[in-house]
C-alpha cells in the first residue's frame, strides 16, 4: 500500500509540541549581530522635510541609522506596480511608515535612540475610507469589467423583481503567530544571505538585489518554515528582509530584524475592506435574471497585490450560481492606511460574501427558505454552467451536495422547529440556520505564476531529499510532497525529507499561495522521479530479465513498490531499492534530477474579462446554526455542518484540518473580527487584548464534518484538490445564520447586516428592526389612566 492517502501526521508537528521547531528568531545570533528597528512616521499623511539623527548616532552602541539616502539600489518596488517604498523619503503616507531604520549592538540602546531621532514634517490631510477615496476619486489602477449575457440595464429593467442594496466589508488582521522578520548574513564576493520568513523567497530574492544593488545570484534566501502566513506574508515580508539585508550590506554585519507584534499589526497590510453596490433581478422562484455589482476595495498607500485581489473578488462574485446577464466591475481606493495585501482567500471571500448576502435578502423577499433560492440557482450539469468570465464548471457536484448536505445536515426539520421557536419565545435567544456554498477556483489568475521547479536527489543509501519552491507554514506542504515522492519511487516516507527552501536550489519560484503549493510543487517533484524512475528501469531492466522464461528486457515493466524494484510480469524477483541505487550509481547512472510543471489550459484575458482562470473548482457547502441573545447581541454558535469536495485527499487528516482551521479563520472574519481606527489613522485593535479572533469557547458546540466522495476530478494531481482557502469561505455561513435570524424579526422589510456580524453590529441592527414591529397588547390587561 502507497503512502498517498494515509493520515500521516505534519512533518513538523512534534517539533511544534516540543519547541524544538527552529523559526527565524530562534536562531542564535552570531558575533557582532546588530539588531534592528524602525522610526516611523506619525501622522497619516503628510510632508517629510528632513530627518536629524545626529544624537541618535552619539548613543554607545548604536552603529547606523539609515535612512532613503543611504539605500544603493532601488528606492521603489512592489510586485505589480513599484509604488511600494523601502524608508520615506518625501510623501509620508500612513502612520508607521518606516522612515529610518537604526542598527545597534543592543535592543535598550535601539530603543533609546529611536527617541532621538528629530522628524521635521508638514502634515497633509489624509483619506481613510473608501467614500472619501470615491469622493475625491482616488484610486489604485483602472476600473475592471466582466460582463456577460448582454444588456444587464434592460435585463433588470425587465425583471419581474428587483431589489439594490450595498454590503459593507470589513478587513482582517493575518494574527499569524511568528511576526515579519529576517536575518542577513553578508558573506564574501557581495553576496547575502537571508533567512525570512517568506511565502515568496523568490520575490524577497528580487527585493534583497534590487534595493542593494546587487544581482539576484549573489542573494540566497531561505525559509525553513513559518509560523503562519495567511498570505501576509506573500508580498509584505520582503520589507523587513529588504531592511536587514540593506544594513548587512552598508556595515557588513550580521542583522536582524523582528518585528514586535503591536507593531507587527499596527504598519502591516490586511484583507481589504470592501464596500459594494449591487443590484438584482429576479423571479418568483428565486432565480437571478440579472445582476449589476460595482466592488470598491480599501487598498491602502500602494498597489501592492490589491489589483489581483480585486480580479478574483470579481471572479468570485458567481460563486456557485449561474447569472444569465451580469456586470461586475471593480475598483481599488488609495487611502493612508498600510498597504493592503493577500490574504487567505485573496478576494474570494469578498466577492461571495456579496452574493451570498444577495440570495438571503431574495428569500427575505420573496419569504421562501434560502436553501431553495440557492439550489434554484444553483450551477447545473448540462446547462446554466458557463461562468460570466465564459469557463464551463466542470466535474459540477455542487446540486448534489447542496442535496446531500441538505439532508445529513436535517436542515428541514431544524428549519421549521427553530421558526417555532422564534414565533413562539420572544424572550429566548433569537436563532438562525443559513446554508452557504463555495466553489472555489484553483490557479493563479496571473498565468505566470502556475508554474514551479524541483529538485529531487537520491543518495546511495537509498534516500531521497527533494527541494522545492514551495514554503511551510503550517499547512503541510512538505508532509504531502513527501508523500507524494515516496509513492511514487515505491519507498517508505521515512526515507524521503523535504529541505528548507532556497533559491539557490530552486530558482524564479512562486510564492506558495493561491491553495497551489501541492499542485504546483508536487507535480514538479514527480516530473523530477519519473526522470530518475526512467534512468532506473532502464538499468534495472536487464537485471530482471529472464530469457529463458521468454522474457526479454523491457524497462516498460519496470516497478517500483515497497522498497522493492521488480519486473511486473515476473513480480518474485525483486532487487532491493537501495541495492539497485548503489548497482546504478557504480555504472554512473544519474541519480538526481530538476523537476518542472506548469498548469496546462490556464489563461484569462484581463481587458475583455473573458477566459479560462482555473484548472478547476474546489467546492463545498456549510449549514449554520446561531442564537443571538437579544439584550446584548452576544452570538452563540449552535452547530456547523459541513461537507466538502476535495477530490482524492493525498493527506485525509492534514486535509480535514486544514477545512476546520479555515472555516474558524473565516467565521472569524466574519463576526468577531473588527479592525477600529482612530480620527488620525492610528489602529487601535493592535494587539490580542483588543482583536477578538476565535478562541475555543466561540467554535460550535457541535461540528460535523464530512468529505464529498469524488474521483472524477482527472486534471488534477493524483485526483485531490487544493484545500488551503476554499473552507474559509464556509465561515460566511454563521455570519447568514445572523442574517437569517434578523429576518424573522423584520416586518416587510430586508434585514440588513454589515461584516463582520460584532456584538455591538447585530445589536444595533436588532434594536433598529424592533422597533418596526407592531406594540403587542394584552387585552386583558388593567386599564391605565384616570
Amino acid at each position: 500500500m502507497g503512502v498517498v492517502g494515509q493520515d500521516i501526521p505534519h512533518d513538523s508537528a512534534r517539533g511544534h509540541v516540543t519547541g524544538q521547531s527552529v523559526f527565524i528568531d530562534d536562531m542564535p545570533p552570531v558575533l557582532g549581530e546588530l539588531w534592528v528597528e524602525i522610526v516611523g512616521s506619525p501622522v497619516a499623511h503628510g510632508r517629510l522635510r528632513g530627518v536629524d539623527a545626529s544624537e541618535a548616532r552619539k548613543i554607545p552602541g548604536i552603529v547606523a541609522v539609515v535612512t532613503a539616502h543611504d539605500i544603493p539600489g532601488h528606492k521603489r518596488f512592489g510586485p505589480v506596480v513599484a509604488d511600494d517604498v523601502l524608508l520615506a523619503e518625501e510623501e509620508l503616507a500612513y502612520v508607521g511608515q518606516p522612515i529610518a531604520l537604526v542598527a545597534g549592538e543592543d535592543r535598550r540602546a535601539v530603543a533609546r535612540a529611536k527617541r532621538l531621532v528629530k522628524l521635521d514634517i508638514d502634515t497633509l490631510h489624509p483619506v481613510f475610507t473608501i467614500d472619501e477615496a470615491i469622493a475625491q476619486e482616488q484610486f489604485l489602477g483602472a476600473k475592471r469589467v466582466i460582463a456577460c449575457g448582454g444588456d444587464v440595464d434592460a435585463a433588470l429593467a425587465a425583471a419581474p423583481q428587483t431589489l439594490e442594496g450595498v454590503l459593507t466589508i470589513g478587513g482582517q488582521e493575518h494574527f499569524y503567530l511568528e511576526s515579519q522578520c529576517a536575518i542577513a548574513y553578508p558573506g564574501e564576493q557581495d553576496t547575502l544571505v537571508v533567512h525570512s520568513s517568506t511565502q515568496h523567497p523568490t520575490e524577497v530574492q528580487m527585493i534583497v538585489g534590487e534595493v542593494c544593488h546587487l544581482p539576484f545570484h549573489r542573494v540566497t534566501v531561505i525559509c525553513k518554515r513559518m509560523g503562519g502566513g495567511f498570505g501576509g506574508k506573500e508580498t509584505q515580508a520582503a520589507q523587513p528582509a529588504a531592511m536587514a539585508a540593506l544594513v548587512a550590506r552598508l556595515t557588513g554585519r550580521a542583522t536582524r530584524m523582528v518585528l514586535e507584534r503591536d507593531e507587527d499589526m499596527a504598519i502591516t497590510g490586511k484583507r481589504h475592506p470592501y464596500k459594494s453596490w449591487y443590484k438584482v433581478g429576479f423571479d418568483h422562484e428565486g432565480r437571478i435574471t440579472a445582476l449589476a455589482v460595482d466592488h470598491y476595495a480599501n487598498g491602502g498607500y500602494s498597489t501592492d497585490l490589491s489589483l489581483s485581489v480585486l480580479e478574483r473578488a470579481m471572479l468570485h462574485t458567481d460563486n456557485a450560481y449561474f447569472l444569465p446577464v451580469a456586470r461586475i466591475t471593480g475598483r481599488v481606493c488609495r487611502t493612508n492606511l498600510p498597504s493592503n495585501t493577500a490574504f487567505r482567500g485573496f478576494g474570494g471571500p469578498q466577492g461571495v460574501a456579496v452574493i451570498e448576502n444577495i440570495l438571503e435578502e431574495i428569500a427575505q423577499t420573496l419569504r421562501r427558505d434560502a436553501a431553495d433560492v440557492r439550489r434554484a440557482n444553483c450551477y447545473r450539469i448540462d446547462e446554466r454552467n458557463t461562468t460570466p468570465y465564459g469557463q464551463i464548471v466542470r466535474n459540477n457536484v455542487l446540486p448534489d451536495l447542496i442535496d446531500r448536505l441538505r439532508v445529513t445536515s436535517d436542515y428541514d426539520r431544524r428549519r421549521a422547529e427553530i421558526a417555532l421557536a422564534n414565533a413562539e419565545n420572544h424572550g429566548a435567544p433569537l436563532r438562525g440556520l443559513a446554508m452557504t456554498m463555495v466553489k472555489f477556483g484553483i490557479s493563479f489568475t496571473k498565468r505566470t505564476l502556475n508554474q514551479a521547479n524541483a529538485l529531487v536527489n537520491v543518495y546511495l543509501d537509498g534516500s531521497v531529499a527533494v527541494s522545492t519552491g514551495g514554503t511551510e507554514m503550517g499547512q503541510g506542504v512538505n508532509t504531502r510532497v513527501r508523500q507524494l515522492v515516496a509513492d511514487d519511487l515505491g519507498i517508505g516516507y521515512d526515507a524521503v525529507l523535504v529541505a528548507a527552501t532556497s533559491t539557490d536550489k530552486n530558482n524564479n519560484t512562486s510564492p506558495t499561495a493561491a491553495s497551489c503549493g501541492t499542485d504546483l510543487n508536487g507535480a514538479a517533484a514527480l516530473d523530477a522521479c519519473s526522470r530518475i524512475k526512467a534512468r532506473l528501469a532502464a538499468f534495472a531492466a536487464p537485471l530482471r530479465a529472464d530469457p529463458a522464461a521468454g522474457l526479454a528486457a523491457s524497462p516498460g515493466h519496470v516497478a517500483f513498490a515497497d522498497g522493492q524494484v521488480f519486473d511486473a510480469r515476473a513480480p518474485a524477483n525483486t532487487i532491493a531499492w537501495r541495492d539497485l541505487v548503489l548497482r546504478a550509481y557504480q555504472e554512473r547512472v544519474n541519480l538526481g534530477e530538476r523537476g518542472f510543471y506548469a498548469t496546462p489550459g490556464v489563461d484569462f484575458n484581463r481587458d475583455t474579462g473573458q477566459g479560462q482562470p482555473f484548472l478547476y473548482f474546489t467546492n463545498g457547502g456549510a449549514v449554520a446554526e446561531v442564537a443571538i441573545d437579544r439584550f446584548t447581541g452576544e452570538l452563540t454558535v449552535a452547530r456547523v455542518d459541513i461537507l466538502m469536495d476535495i477530490g482524492m485527499p493525498i493527506n485525509p487528516g492534514i486535509d480535514r484540518g486544514q477545512i476546520v482551521g479555515g472555516f474558524v479563520q473565516g467565521m472569524g472574519w466574519a463576526t468577531t473580527e473588527e479592525l477600529k481606527y482612530n480620527e488620525r489613522g492610528e489602529l487601535l485593535s493592535h494587539s490580542p487584548t483588543t482583536y477578538k479572533i476565535p478562541n475555543v469557547s466561540d467554535l460550535p458546540e457541535q461540528f460535523h464534518l464530512a468529505l464529498y466522495p469524488n474521483s472524477a476530478n482527472e486534471v488534477s494531481l493524483k485526483r485531490s484538490k487544493a484545500v488551503g482557502e476554499p473552507p474559509l469561505l464556509l465561515g460566511f455561513s454563521v455570519w447568514a445564520a445572523v442574517k437569517n435570524a434578523l429576518a424573522g424579526v423584520a416586518v416587510g422589510e430586508v434585514a440588513r447586516l454589515d461584516l463582520p456580524a460584532t456584538g455591538e453590529e447585530i445589536l444595533l441592527r436588532l434594536h433598529a428592526l424592533e422597533q418596526l414591529m407592531p406594540v403587542e397588547t394584552d387585552e386583558l390587561a388593567e386599564p391605565t389612566g384616570s
